[in-house]
């Protein structure tokens, strides 16, 4: 019993040989596996072939096959990228497409250009996201085909429909207001239409 009259738990009462207090042994926290990414990575080089790449990349571009069945993943990846993300029709902006499906699923790919200071084939070149695209957005690869996008056009027409400003569209392209102004100009000009709204109201006509 404590001195209050309260009983003492088993880790409290006393060794019978030292008359010390005994303590639960301290328990190392449990390291469970690190957080499956919601964004698949690909770093690729001058020849599209992959440098490194994460595991929902792969996921993604596998789909239905199951994951392990994937062997080995470099030479699978380099099949899938001239197979499925590779533009037939290359544009200045990106080698390859914007958009694509696997399986049900719509995903965008969204690729950056990587400086290095390597000068061999095997460096890394471009760097590429896929993301999946929120259900019931308006696909843009037939409305940039239809209207003559540019890519930057398009990036600018995706955050447009997502009902952002020209300041969320400027930090999210990584440009000034005044040049998300210009493509959306551009935009209205190729749709020949004049105001944002008539933008939107636009492609909901011509959408399928």
């Amino acid at each position: 019993m404590h001195r209050n009259g309260s009983p003492l738990s088993v880790a409290q009462r006393p060794n019978s040989e030292t008359g010390q207090l005994l303590r639960p042994p301290c328990r190392k926290p449990e390291v469970g596996p690190p957080p499956r990414s919601a964004v698949g990575f690909l770093l690729l080089d001058s020849s599209l072939r992959p440098v490194a790449f994460n595991a929902e990349a792969i996921r993604v571009l596998s789909y239905p096959n199951h994951l392990a069945n994937v062997r080995p993943a470099d030479a699978f990846l380099t099949e899938k990228i001239r197979e499925s993300l590779l533009n037939r029709e290359p544009a200045r902006e990106s080698p390859l497409v914007a958009e694509f499906r696997s399986g049900r699923r719509r995903y965008f790919c969204r690729t950056f250009f990587v400086d290095s200071d390597g000068k061999g084939p095997s460096h890394a070149s471009i760097a590429v996201l896929l993301e999946r695209a929120p259900s019931g957005l308006v696909p843009l690869s037939p409305v940039s085909e239809q209207f003559n996008l540019t890519r930057r056009e398009r990036d600018a027409l995706e955050s447009l429909l997502q009902g952002l400003s020209n300041k969320e569209i400027a930090n999210r392209m990584n440009v000034s207001p005044n040049t998300v102004k210009a493509f959306l100009r551009l935009i209205m000009l190729k749709m020949e239409v004049s105001s944002r709204a008539a933008v939107v109201a636009k492609i909901m006509m011509t959408s399928p």
